[in-house]
């Protein structure tokens, strides 16, 4: 697991969703290119199981019905992903909430275009977790006041999440000491002792309970009932410039979320493509809910614990990022 992700950074997946030539990229300054009525448009993901739908949305041909090709690069988190969508590196990307409105409060154009990932609402039972090693001393959120933390980049949704835990609990959050670190690794660094705890989601998470780590709190459930978690972008600018090419993104990624949501035996054998987990955990993987729409009211709430924790330079405007 430690190597998934270098190994999914190093070059892009190409996935070829229609049978045509190859794309010339000059051809236009949004960098998105066409090619036999094809267009090809860059899309920036995180190795996880949220992005699953996508993957099936290809194999199952719903970008390709509607002239797209996807060529995928995997980045550590949305919070990454999020300066190559504006370069116009990405046409597309997948980011948490937060570091969308983190970006969008920094003036940063981006706006989101389609739903991405809910919470399963239920604790103990989610697609991500806080979790510690095994016989760890550490037995609530309130114990990690003055521990070390792992999660995937700092800022963003996961240490909001994993900073209302511990006041839910009764910890001081500002005590907590959080460092990051890719989710792939954060299995093998709870083994060894490098961090107390880890905010991990799936697959990662179901390696971690593999090898006998213990979950102690459900974070994103902490924030809010059936939480949006994430969303897919674009900037402000291409989705100006090219409607067309931005609803045919959408209305392939709704359709490529409503046949994940249906068919989870599928998500689970798409999620061997693009990540190495083992078929022995496989079957353990909690998965997220997928549904058409984001939920506002949950997003809102995102919004005034960023603002308690003094992660945004003004307040997002939610109106204007999200569709």
């Amino acid at each position: 697991m430690r190597r998934l992700l270098a190994g999914l950074a190093t070059g892009t997946i190409l996935l070829a969703t229609a049978a045509c030539g190859s794309s010339d990229d000059s051809g236009t300054s949004t960098g998105s290119s066409s090619s036999g009525g094809v267009t090809t448009v860059k899309l920036g993901l995180i190795p996880i199981v949220d992005v699953a739908p996508v993957y099936l949305g290809v194999k199952q041909g719903f970008y390709e019905k509607r002239g797209l090709k996807l060529s995928i690069t995997t980045a550590q988190g949305g919070a990454a992903i999020v300066p190559g969508v504006v370069s116009g590196q990405f046409q597309f990307g997948f980011s948490n909430m937060t570091s969308l409105m983190v970006a969008q409060s920094n003036s940063v154009p981006v706006q989101a275009v389609s739903n991405g990932i809910a919470s399963t609402g239920v604790q103990g039972k989610d697609f991500g977790a806080i979790t510690v090693k095994k016989d760890s001393p550490i037995k609530s959120a309130k114990d990690l006041e003055g521990k070390k933390v792992a999660i995937n980049t700092l800022k963003n949704i996961n240490e909001t999440a994993v900073r209302e835990s511990v006041r839910k609990a009764g910890g001081d959050p500002d005590k907590v000491n959080f460092v990051e670190l890719a989710f792939d690794q954060m299995a093998a660094a709870l083994d060894s002792g490098q961090i107390d705890a880890a905010m991990v989601v799936e697959p990662a998470l179901a390696t971690v309970k593999s090898q006998g780590g213990v979950e102690i709190a459900s974070p994103l459930v902490d924030v809010a009932p059936n939480l949006t978690v994430a969303m897919y972008f674009t900037s402000t600018q291409y989705a100006q410039k090219n409607p067309e090419v931005v609803k045919k993104f959408q209305e392939a990624t709704a359709e490529s979320l409503a046949y994940a949501d249906a068919h989870p035996d599928e998500v689970r054998q798409i999620v061997t493509t693009y990540t190495k987990i083992p078929a022995a955990v496989l079957a353990q993987v909690t998965l997220p809910k997928w549904p058409a729409e984001a939920n506002r009211s949950s997003i809102e709430a995102l919004e005034k614990l960023g603002e308690q924790d003094k992660l945004f330079k003004t307040t997002p405007d939610l109106d204007k990022l999200l569709p």
